[in-house]
């Protein structure tokens, strides 16, 4: 796969149903349940996990999709919580697509993505073991913040403001 410079990706907003999103959340689900339990994720695990993501439809939220030369490499959601705050969530590059500073591109869509919506703040939450995302939110600005929301596996909540 050909990954070249970030900077010449581009990233569109795609539905969440779309065939390209749905492998983006399967390989994001796949790596957060096999880093979690410390084994393969197995497929009903994935399923039941992705859920039908309606919190990214209908106008509750955007989905974005990350492509290096027409091939999908990542992928970030917006949902809308309330009048100009925003959480950001399903942040995924592929492995092959890391270490370049593909997050930190993606993120920077998704904020500015979410400022043409109105939001003045981000939220996050994330698990602790997935240091490398921690690293990454913090050193795009993203701070300690209020726990929010009832995800069983959110363990650090963080917030930004966007304007």
């Amino acid at each position: 796969m050909n990954v070249a410079s970030p900077e010449t990706w581009s990233v569109t907003a795609e539905p969440v149903d779309h065939a390209a999103s749905k492998s983006l959340l399967h390989d994001y689900l796949d790596e957060l349940i096999s880093r979690y339990h410390g084994r393969p994720a197995e497929e009903a695990e994935i399923a039941q996990e992705a859920g039908d993501s309606a919190d990214l439809r209908d106008g509750r939220g955007t989905f974005l999709i990350a492509r290096a030369g027409g091939t999908p490499v990542g992928c970030a959601g917006i949902r809308w919580l309330e009048p100009h705050v925003g959480e950001l969530t399903r942040v995924y590059v592929s492995r092959p697509a890391r270490r370049g500073g593909a997050g930190r591109r993606l993120i920077g869509a998704a904020e500015e993505a979410a400022r043409q919506h109105g939001v003045r703040r981000m939220l996050l939450n994330t698990r602790k073991d997935l240091h490398e995302a921690l690293a990454l939110y913090t050193g795009l600005g993203y701070r300690p913040t209020a726990p929010y929301g009832d995800d069983p596996y959110a363990e650090v909540w963080l917030s930004k403001d966007l304007a």
